[in-house]
Parts: C-alpha cells; structure tokens; sequence
C-alpha cells in the first residue's frame, strides 16, 4: 500500500483544526487508516525549498499514513483533508457533475477480456485547470 507523509502543522492548517497526536491516531483508526508519527529524520523525509535548501524537518512533527491502492483520492494532502472533513461532517462530500456535455465526441473502448474483471471504467476530460504548489 502506498504511505503518504505529511507535515502535522500543514495538516492542521489544511483541517481548520487540530488534534493531539493520540487524538488523531485515533481519528485515522476510524477513518480506516494506519498510521505512524515521528519526525522528518526518523521517517527519512526531506522538503527541498524553493531557493534548492533543504528544510531542517528533524524536528517537525511528520504523519505517515498508509492508504487502500483504491483510495486515489487519499494521495495528497488537499485530497485527504477533503476526505477527513467529510468524515467529520466540517464539510459535505463533494458533489461532481458533468457540464457541456458534447455526445460523441470522446469514445472508451473497454475489451471484452477486460471486461470480464472490470466491468466498469469512469474518465473525465479536465479543460482549464491550473496547477499549483
């Protein structure tokens, strides 16, 4: 299963709100997640600043959270706190619909081999998107 590790303050910061650490333990258990605390030195985990620095994270707080291969979402910071503040109820799960749909113009071809393990497939095409840090 892939690990994500993430600053506990930039988590906080991202949540609204924090927890103490056995608090949080807690919460990921809930959620249905492992997870193992300590700080950037013990979990091997460097931050590169923009100026090509490295940050001192030796004494920085650092969450390691094993998420499910299924749980794309969980990937990132952005998208884990959209997840746990859903689970908390501090916001609605996201609702996603389809806008300017154009019938015809985008085709999936799923192969009848495939099919037969999964029998279901979604994509999106994403226009005017804009990446940042």
């Amino acid at each position: 299963m892939p690990n994500v590790l993430v600053l506990k303050d930039d988590l906080f910061r991202f949540l609204g709100r924090t927890f103490t650490n056995e608090e949080f333990e807690d919460l990921c258990f809930a959620f249905g997640l492992e997870i193992e605390i300590g700080n950037g030195t013990e979990l091997n985990l460097q931050r590169i600043l923009k100026d090509s620095a490295n940050e001192n994270l030796s004494q920085k707080t650092i969450f390691k959270l094993e998420v499910a291969a299924n749980r794309y979402d969980l990937l990132c910071l952005e998208g884990f706190t959209q997840a746990i503040k859903a689970y908390l109820g501090i916001e609605p799960i996201p609702r996603l619909s389809i806008k300017n749909q154009a019938a015809g113009v985008h085709k999936i071809t799923v192969k009848p081999e495939t099919f037969e393990v999964r029998p279901y497939v979604v994509a999106a095409v994403l226009r005017n998107i804009e990446f940042t840090e």
